[in-house]
This record gives C-alpha cells, sequence and structure tokens, in this order.
C-alpha cells in the first residue's frame, strides 16, 4: 500500500484532510477511489491503516481504522557531510536515511561543492525516503555547520559519541579492521567532499581522540557512494544490522 506521512496526531476513527499535493497523487494520479487504503505515519503514533474519502475532485480525507505497528525509537546515529550539488544531495539524503541515519547535518568544509543548503529540500527528501522505504522515525535535519567549529565543540554537545571518517589516505583498504578499535559508544559518520578533505582539515580530525578514520577498499568512490558504502560498513559492524 502506498504510505504517507501526516503531520497530525493518529488514532482510530480520526479524519484527516489529505493535503492538496497528497489528494491529487491518490485521486488523479493513482486512480484510487472511495474506500481504498493507505498507510500513514507521523514519526510519532506508529503507522496506521486509512481509508480514502474523496470530498471533491483534488480532496479526500483519510479516516484512520487501525494501527498496523508501533512507533520505533528514532535510530541513534548522526549522518555528517559535505553537501553535494542538488541532484546528488537528494540521493544522499534518502539514501542516509534507508541506511538508518536518526540525525542529518550539512559539514561545511574547505572543499565543500554546495554550501548554500535548502534545509526544506533535505527534509521533504528525508520523508520521501521515509515513505516509500517503511521508516517509522523521521530523522531530524540541523543546520550546517563548519568543520572545525564541529569539532572544537563535539564533547561538549555530543558527551561521548564517536566519530568515524573516511580517510582516503588510510593506510589499509579493510574498513573492518579499523572499526575494532573504535568505543562502545553512540556513533555519527562524517563523509568530506567529492575533493576530499583539506590537509589541515585530515590534520585536525586525526588530533582528536573521538575521531576515527577507516578506509573505504582500493578504490577511490564518489562522495554519495561513500556514503552508502560507510554507513553500510558501520551498521553491519557496530550498529542496528549487528
Amino acid at each position: 500500500m502506498q504510505r504517507l506521512f501526516v503531520d497530525q496526531e493518529l488514532r482510530a476513527g480520526l479524519h484527516l484532510e489529505a493535503d492538496r499535493a497528497q489528494a491529487n497523487y491518490l485521486l488523479n494520479v493513482l486512480r484510487m477511489k472511495e474506500g481504498g487504503e493507505v498507510l500513514v505515519f507521523n514519526g510519532k503514533h506508529g503507522e496506521w491503516r486509512a481509508q480514502i474519502l474523496p470530498t471533491g475532485r483534488k480532496s479526500c480525507e483519510l479516516i484512520v481504522t487501525e494501527q498496523l505497528r508501533e512507533q520505533t525509537p528514532t535510530p541513534d546515529l548522526d549522518y555528517l557531510f559535505a553537501p553535494l550539488k542538488l541532484a546528488r544531495l537528494d540521493y544522499m539524503v534518502q539514501k542516509a536515511v534507508e541506511m538508518g541515519a536518526g540525525r542529518l547535518r550539512p559539514v561545511i568544509t574547505q572543499f565543500t561543492q554546495n554550501p548554500k543548503i535548502k534545509l526544506e529540500r533535505m527534509e521533504s527528501n528525508a520523508l520521501e525516503a521515509c515513505e516509500q522505504c517503511g521508516v517509522l522515525s523521521v530523522p531530524s535535519v540541523l543546520e550546517p555547520v563548519q568543520i572545525k567549529k564541529l569539532l572544537s565543540t563535539w564533547e561538549q554537545e555530543e558527551g561521548d559519541r564517536q566519530i568515524i571518517f573516511c580517510d582516503e589516505g588510510h593506510g589499509t583498504h579493510n574498513p573492518l579492521e579499523a572499526l575494532k578499535d573504535v568505543p562502545k559508544a553512540p556513533l555519527a559518520v562524517l563523509i568530506g567532499p567529492e575533493g576530499g578533505f583539506s590537509e589541515e582539515e585530515r590534520a585536525l580530525l586525526h588530533s582528536k581522540p573521538f575521531v576515527h578514520a577507516i578506509p573505504l577498499g582500493p578504490r577511490i568512490l564518489r562522495a554519495d557512494t561513500a556514503a552508502v558504502a560507510a554507513l553500510a560498513v558501520v551498521q553491519a559492524k557496530l550498529g542496528d544490522w549487528f
């Protein structure tokens, strides 16, 4: 069934007015009729079945009938990334949500390609990924931060959370070996820009005790590919795949 995010309370018997885009999609794109069923979620009250009740050619209500899944906790994995150009940034945000990131935060580095971030667009892509992939907990999208400021205030703001960053200059190719040394603690994954981190930034990252460098194999990966690879490795070794 189609899944829709609704920014409203959910309970049995509730009548929700679908927004204009949702109503048009259900009635005119999918051509769903009265009594047709969809799944709705709001990031707080789990997933519910709802029936469509058309109220016009481009409007409808969603009648909430029963809960199908209880709410799940937000994943405790932060995804930090240097923003890319729009289409590839959209892809990267969606894949990070699918891979279990609970917070998304742009990090501005020396070689960042797209320092002007549209947070609303990121939020929209995150919601789309949640709708398509059965995710119940909607990740939060945080304001961009300069990498030096991020690292200087990290321990004060994040406690014992550890940062894992993908280092092209790492001396080995095997990320699993490098992950053995990461303490058991909340995690963040940091992906650099297309041009990589500058030497100054790499030195700063290596100087921090809460930062751990890992390689991603023998080939140089594009930043959006590296994001998926890194999140998969971390989730499989230390995260909720483990």
